[in-house]
């Protein structure tokens, strides 16, 4: 199978941890891919018609996108314990979290638009407010709520490469006022799989 990657993206981190959790990490071939909404990648776009990555082309050349299908269609292929829950119940769990992850993601993506890719006479201060209270929001909910050794492993997969990403961006920082979050972050990016897919480069914008 085949990946499109890109070595600074939540989504495409998330997918990578994802195959060496479950072992089918040398069954992938990393393609890296700059992907930026102004500088237009034709081989990504020809895939995506969303022009962003992961993507993943399997061996009998499906083409699949984003992460979250990705990783659904991935934990079909292994033998080990399944990443997602079976149960309906565990599984819309780890979806939801999942959901709120991926969701800090975009959020991020979009305050740092807002706080240096924007040329700045463009940039809207009440704006990159509005998002920053919602990555606040997200950490108070996870610290209050969200019981962080007991959930799927996709919901933990999904939420420490969002942190480690916002952490990478220097957006939000999470490191006080969250100690149950940071303590479990901290052991989390421990991890033989977080410690393979380091987070590097930088945006290319058009």
């Amino acid at each position: 199978m085949k990946l499109l990657y890109q070595t600074h993206s939540p989504f495409a981190r998330k997918v990578l941890v994802f195959t060496y959790e479950i072992g089918l990490e040398k069954n992938i071939d990393v393609v890296h891919h700059e992907t930026s909404p102004t500088n237009r990648n034709e081989d990504v776009y020809r895939l995506n018609p969303l022009g962003k990555v992961p993507i993943l082309i399997t061996d009998d050349n499906k083409i699949i996108f984003d992460s979250s299908v990705i990783c659904n269609y991935l934990d079909g292929l292994h033998n080990k314990p399944k990443l997602i829950p079976q149960s309906r119940d565990h599984q819309i769990e780890a979806f939801r979290i999942e959901a709120l992850a991926d969701g800090m993601s975009e959020i991020g993506i979009q305050a740092r638009w807002e706080s240096e890719r924007r040329p700045e006479k463009l940039r809207y201060p009440t704006l990159y407010k509005g998002l920053s209270d919602k990555l606040i929001s997200s950490y108070h909910y996870i610290e209050d709520t969200v019981d962080l050794n007991n959930i799927p492993m996709l919901a933990q997969i999904a939420l420490a490469t969002s942190l480690s990403w916002l952490a990478f961006r220097e957006l939000l920082p999470f490191d006080k006022g969250y100690p149950k979050l940071i303590r479990w972050y901290n052991d989390f990016i421990q991890r033989d799989s977080m410690k393979a897919t380091t987070l590097t480069g930088d945006t290319h914008d058009g």
